[in-house]
């Protein structure tokens, strides 16, 4: 596989992201939709299927649905249609799933995101609403079926076949779920199922522009396995255009779908590939059309908060970011908002950025908590800032100052600083100058050599200073006078 001339080749990528919706109450019944209770307890009859039965859309599933489409600048269909689709499966009570096949609610769209320092946009093709399956659980001697799931609402977010590569596939995959987040539709949790990404992936050489034979790559719930499946494909496909070079591309990639295996970091046949007949669309018998009027997207449009690449922007242009310190923060909704609330009372948002993302993120790496969880109120965070910013505290007191925050999570930065008197800074100037006076009568060696010219030295005798004043003094007051007292001394 190493020895494969992957510079030759490239992948044609699409994904189909399968999201869950966070509503009270499930797509067609009034079941409650709610993650990891009691198996079988969310139903209804109509989550199970029963005979007469039917189905009443959601509201407010419509409204999420509606919500992405305009995040992404989609088309909102004013007229939208459900349909069947048939299938047997034990987690399908009802032996088909109602989904929106020829008609769907958002048609078209795109998503900007930056991958590798590159700003990059991908085409959506349509979303959908459909309603979910149940699960099945395997045990030793038998299996189940949850049908707590059954019913739940899902957009399914179908992208053009327009990403080349795994990266570009997961840059893409991030930048929705963070849409999504931002837009506050789902809760976005890929290990409950909340969302899961169906890989679609056909080989080509470079340079040719016709689609190739494709597979799926079914239900991955990682960036990292979605990156690692994509790759493994990757080498399959051209591993098989290569070793059978008088095969059709028919013979070679027949349609079926694959799973990720984690155990042997590879793709594994799952079964051959239904297509579009073999589930019998019609339309849904049971529902009217979803009319929407101009007055209720507009409405919608009003409520859109301010989206991830917006905000992106942003902090690169208004608050000075870089690239990575933006991609950091905004790619993290909870952490962002609450870098957003610390804001309001601080002046200096990178270095306000600085202690929340690295400062206090590396006081909770190894506790299994986040600052986020931590009970500190995004005020104290700026207000810890706001004492470095206001010389009241140097960054030496301030990193203890934090220790005793994660301590004591409630206590105020203030506080704190007035109540220890250790963390009083030394703003006599008299009693700094009496440390740098000290520091040059204790160093004679290190001042010859810094006036010979060897300035590195000069940073050992502030360090002096600072030793001496216990870390409270001003380090640019130290700075300066000790450049005078030992300017003082050369020309003596």
């Amino acid at each position: 596989m190493k020895d494969l001339p992957y510079d030759l080749w490239e992948p044609v990528i699409g994904l189909e992201i399968h999201v869950q919706l966070n509503t009270k109450s499930k797509l067609f019944s009034s079941a409650p939709n709610h993650f990891g209770d009691e198996p079988n307890t969310n139903i209804t009859v109509v989550c199970t299927g029963q005979p007469g039965t039917l189905p009443v859309i959601n509201k407010e599933a419509v409204r999420k649905a509606v919500q992405f489409g305009l995040a992404v600048k989609g088309k909102i269909a004013k007229v939208s249609r459900f349909d069947r689709k048939s299938y047997f499966y034990p987690d399908s009570p009802r032996n088909f799933q109602i989904t929106q096949f020829d008609y769907p609610i958002v048609r078209e769209g795109s998503i900007t995101t930056h991958i590798g320092g590159i700003s990059k946009t991908f085409a959506i093709n349509r979303a959908h609403l459909e309603d979910d399956a149940g699960m099945l659980k395997h045990f030793t001697t038998f299996a189940g079926v949850d049908y707590n799931r059954a019913g739940a609402p899902l957009i399914e977010i179908v992208s053009e076949p327009c990403m080349h590569s795994a990266k570009e596939a997961s840059g893409y995959a991030q930048a929705i779920r963070s849409l999504l987040l931002y837009l506050d539709v789902t809760d976005g949790n890929m290990d409950e199922g909340s969302l899961r990404i169906d890989v679609n992936i056909s080989v080509r050489p470079k340079g040719e522009t016709t689609l190739r034979p494709r597979i799926e790559i079914k239900n991955m719930n990682s960036f990292s396995f979605l990156e690692m499946a994509i790759d493994s494909e990757f080498s399959r496909q051209i591993s098989l255009y290569l070793n059978n070079p008088h095969k059709t591309h028919e013979e070679l990639i027949p349609q079926a779908t694959y799973r990720w295996d984690p155990e042997i970091k590879e793709t594994t046949l799952m079964r051959k590939k239904e297509s579009a007949d073999d589930y019998r669309y019609f339309p849904e018998p049971d529902l009217t059309p979803v009319v929407l009027s101009d007055e209720y997207i507009d409405q919608v449009a009003s409520t859109l908060p301010e989206l991830p690449y917006e905000r992106f922007n942003r902090y690169l242009s208004d608050l000075g970011f870089n690239e990575y310190s933006a991609t950091i923060l905004v790619g993290d909704k909870q952490l962002c908002d609450y870098f957003e609330d610390a804001l309001k009372i601080c002046n200096n948002p990178r270095l306000l950025s600085n202690w929340i993302t690295i400062e206090f993120a590396g006081r909770y790496k190894e506790t299994g908590k986040s600052l986020l969880t931590s009970g500190i109120p995004a005020r104290h965070i700026a207000k810890l800032v706001q004492l470095i910013e206001q010389n009241k505290i140097n960054g030496k007191i301030a990193k203890a100052v934090a220790d005793e925050m994660v301590a004591n999570p409630t206590l105020d930065p203030e506080t704190i600083v007035k109540n220890n008197p250790d963390y009083q800074p030394v703003e006599n100037i008299g009693e700094i100058e009496a440390f740098v006076d000290q520091t040059i009568t204790e160093n004679p060696d290190s001042v010859r050599d810094y006036l010979a010219g060897n300035h590195r030295t000069f940073g050992f005798l502030v360090g002096y200073v600072m030793k001496l004043s216990r870390g409270k003094a001003d380090p640019q007051l130290v700075n300066d006078l000790l450049r005078k007292k030992i300017d003082e001394k050369k020309e003596s």
